[in-house]
Formats: structure tokens, sequence, C-alpha cells
């Protein structure tokens, strides 16, 4: 099941009150208190209230509200929660006329009494308040929304202030005190839609990082003023398949650039070059592919992507042998990546020596960063990612053995996986998986999941609130995996783990910080524009 286990029913779903309080007044950072992606194929933990709702398949399981002939409820939750966010991508299918509307509600007393952030037929974004099944609207704002497509909502209650987040964009803001708390909803009113990746948090929805994008009169950097900034260190160091450690764009030309369309063009130069990113660059929903040889570094701590993701490898095919041609040698540093429209990262068909370092990831679509299809030779480390559910995949599916046994070789250390329900990471095949000194918080399915013969060391980690921390028998065929020297602490479960896994050392020299140290030394150095 993907919703909240253990820690769930301890923490979030059965909270009492002044518990949840405790929680909404700690300042350090939001915390994740339930999450559903439906990918267990069902609805369970939801109560229903009209309309026919079904799990289904939409490229990943999602849930469906498939009737127009009425008004369709599905609740989630305590009634004793209060402040807190819900986000949920949603795509409207049909309206039966223009005021017709699909959404979400908080604050739930009853399947007539709520708030709620909705779409209508026409094209807006509402926020209600209903009261005995009668919807006021307390505000409106024009939203675009197509059906057929998906859009992320996010529903924020705080004291009596309720904001409305549309696909990233602060769209619409009002004053309530008719509800003080009150359970989650997806919310349909004679139309029908698909919702997935439900999320509730102790946090504020952020805004698009588009909202901080420089103006187009601030001059870009000169060039030569960016650099990589460190050396990798695990798997992306190790001379093989014809190239010696990651270097990236070193040796070439550097650039700057400011725009997506100055990004695109550099993303696919020939040759060795180092691509300065100033300021936030808004992409057309869609994957971009990476050329090899390639360092794209976010200049300070503003730059960063949002709306499309960066592809690093060929076109998929079948084929199970590296061709010379596979994409290597790119590093990726110090960027902000959230609204992606399918993955933040993507690493596949056999690209080989890849550093995906100190970036911050958040609010995607898919995965933030996948590894899989034969790829290997990665390292992932000093990266910060959080409000997101499907974290990182390593390796797709089940059936790919063809391409990825004894491939996928990746070092994952130094990360802060900030209450990321799960895929952190979630691995198949690969050996060995390096997963070192990364703190884990309030991670409410897993931790490391090794599935599918795959062997995973998972040595020197901090594991706070963690309910499965290490496993390998989550879903699916069994891995193997090593646990060793790892801190647990709150309420984390025990690591499952059997079989043996070979050394990482057999490949490369690493050198452990103490586990007792990781939480200081990654909160205070994942992420950007930390050194």
């Amino acid at each position: 099941m993907t919703r909240m286990r253990g820690i769930v029913a301890g923490v979030a779903v059965a909270a009492s009150a002044a518990l949840l309080g405790s929680v909404l007044t700690a300042p350090a950072h939001a915390e994740t208190v339930f999450g559903d992606t439906f990918d267990d194929g069902d609805a369970n933990g939801w109560s229903r209230s009209g309309g026919s709702w079904s799990v289904v398949t939409d490229g990943s399981p999602a849930l469906r509200q498939s009737s127009t002939s009425a008004n369709a409820r599905i609740l989630a939750g305590t009634a004793t929660w209060t402040d807190y966010t819900l986000q949920v991508r949603v795509k409207p299918i049909a309206f039966t006329t223009g005021d017709r509307t699909i959404g979400v509600a908080a604050r739930v007393q009853s399947s007539t009494a709520y708030y709620a952030l909705v779409l209508t037929g026409s094209g807006a974004a509402q926020l209600q308040k209903v009261s005995g099944g009668t919807a006021t609207v307390l505000a409106t704002a024009a939203a675009g929304a197509a059906t057929g497509t998906w859009h992320t909502l996010a529903l924020s209650v705080q004291g009596t202030t309720l904001r409305g987040t549309v696909d990233g964009a602060p769209l619409l803001q009002a004053t309530d005190s008719t509800f003080g708390s009150g359970r989650i909803g997806l919310v349909a009113a004679y139309a029908s839609a698909t919702y997935d990746d439900v999320t509730v948090d102790t946090g504020v929805p952020t805004p698009s990082p588009s909202s901080s994008t420089p103006p187009k009169s601030t001059p870009p950097p000169t060039p030569g003023t960016c650099a990589v900034t460190g050396a990798p260190a695990g798997f992306a160091t190790v001379d093989a398949w014809g190239q010696n450690g990651t270097t990236g764009g070193a040796g070439g030309p550097v650039v700057a650039v400011g725009t997506a369309a100055e990004l695109l063009a550099a993303l696919a130069r020939v040759g060795p070059l180092t691509i300065c990113v100033t300021g936030t660059i808004t992409l057309p929903a869609g994957m971009y592919d990476v050329t090899s040889n390639k360092s794209i570094v976010g200049v300070g701590s503003t730059a960063g992507i949002t709306g499309g993701g960066l592809n690093i490898g060929l076109p998929v095919s079948a084929v199970t042998t590296p061709p010379a041609d596979a994409v290597r040698n790119v590093i990726i540093q110090n960027l902000t990546f959230r609204n992606a429209s399918d993955d933040s990262i993507n690493v596949q068909m056999f690209s080989h020596h890849v550093w995906i370092d100190h970036n911050d990831l958040a609010q995607g679509y898919d995965g933030l960063i996948d590894i899989k299809r034969g790829s290997s030779y990665v390292t992932v480390s000093w990266n910060h990612t959080h409000h997101h559910t499907k974290n990182m995949l390593l390796g797709h599916d089940d059936a790919n053995g063809a391409q990825d046994t004894g491939r996928l070789k990746v070092t994952y250390h130094h990360n802060w996986f900030d209450a990321t329900p799960q895929r952190n990471p979630r691995v198949r095949f690969g050996e060995p998986v390096h997963v070192y000194n990364n703190y884990y918080f309030y991670n409410t399915d897993t931790g490391v999941a090794c599935q599918n013969t795959a062997g995973c060391l998972v040595e020197g980690n901090y594991f706070e609130d963690v309910e499965e921390p290490v496993t390998n028998t989550y879903a699916g065929p069994a891995g193997r995996c090593v646990a060793r020297n790892n801190v647990f602490t709150g309420e984390s479960g025990t690591p499952v783990c059997s079989g043996t896994v070979q050394e990482p050392s057999t490949y490369y020299s690493y050198t452990l910080d103490a586990p007792a140290t990781v939480k200081a030394t990654v909160t205070a150095g994942a992420g950007v524009g930390r050194p």
C-alpha cells in the first residue's frame, strides 16, 4: 500500500489535536502527514459519498471519478487536522456545463461542509466555501485549465487564510472562519476527473520558481564566472566504458543562459561545454535532451528550471549492449527544479558517468531523479528533495533485466530525503548500489527499497521517523541488501535485509562520516547555494 502505514497510523491519521499542533508550530520545515499515489491499485482508507470511484491506469495507477450525474466526494484523513496544505494532481475529463467543477477539499466537516479549490468547465479557478451543500465563491481567477490535461492543485488552510495554487501559480486568496479543522477530500460536481499523487503537509505551498525569474534586463554573468564546485565521489569517479571519471564540460567553452531558447541550444551543442544558468528558466512541458560532455551549473542560489525536465540519454530502444554513442560525462549542479511535466532529471539508455550534485528538487510530475535502462557509473550527492512522493527510481521495470543486469551502478551520498514518502531510492537489478551518509526524515512508506535481484549496501545513514528504513521485500521480486552502521531515531522501523552484496570498495575508495553527525552535516550542506 502506498499510503502512510505505521507512522501514519501513529502520527498522522490518528494524531491528536495537541500532537498535530506541535507539528504545525515546528519552524524547521513542513512535514508530510498523508500521501496516496494509488500505486497499490485501491482506494482503501477513503470514504465515498456519491459518484463512481475506481483506480485506473492513466500512465500510472490513479483514482478516477467517472460519473457526471451527481455530486461526488471521497474523503480521507482526520477530523482534527487544522492548518495544512493539500496538493493533488487532477485531470479534468468532462464537465456537463461550464459551471460544473472538479477539485480538492480541506477542513471537511461532512460531504456538504468544507472549503474547496476547484476548476470549472468554463476555465476558471475558484476558492469555495460549501455549507449545507451550497457553494459560495470566495475568490475566482482565470486558470485556463483544459480537459485531458494534468493540473496540480494546492489548497492551503492556515488559520482563517485560504490560498489556492494552480500549476505552481498562486492565484487565489480569501479569509473565512467557518471551518477550523477537518479531513481532506477530492470533489466533482456533475463532472468526471482523474486524481493522483495526493499529499498533505504542514506547510504553505511555495510559488513556482518562475515567479522569481530575474527581469530580462538583468545581464547574464560573464562567461567564465561560474564553474563546477568540488569533485565527485563514488561511481562517477570510476574509469569504465571508455570514460575516465566524470569531468562534464571541463576544457570547453563557457556560455551563460537566461532563457529557454538559450538553454536548449546549449544543451544540444556538440563537445565539452559549461552552461551557466542564471535565474529560473521556464521550459515548455516535456523532457529535453542533454548531449555528452556538459556541465550545467546554476549561478548563485536562485538559478533553476521549471516546467520541463532534463533527459540524459538516447531514445528508448530494446538494445542490450551499451552503444558507442551513449550519452556520457554530464554534471548537473546547483539548480532548483520545480513543476516538471514528467521527470525532473532522467538518466536512461546506457548513459554513464553522470554526477547530480547540490540541487533542490520538488513538486514534479513523476520522478525527481530517475536512472534506468542500463545506465551506470552515476553519483547522486548533496541534493535536497522534498514536497514530492515518487522521489528516485533506479531501474524502471521488473521485466527489464536484459538491459539492467550487471549495470545500474550508482552511489547516493549526503542527500536529504525530506518527507519524501517513497523511492528513496527504489532499486531494481543494480549492484552494487551504494547508499551512504544520507539523512532520511519522515519517509512514511520506505527509505531504501531493494528489489528484483538488486544488491544494495546501506551504511552510515541517519534515519529519523522512517517507517521502513531499508527493505528487500517491499514489492515484487526480492533483492539483497546489507544495512550496517546506521542510526535509527524517533519512530523508525528496523531494516529488513538478507543476502550478500558486492562491496563498493572494490570499485572506489571512500570515507564514511560518523552516522551520528550526518543529520547536522547534510541539513547544513545539501541543496543549492551550499558549499
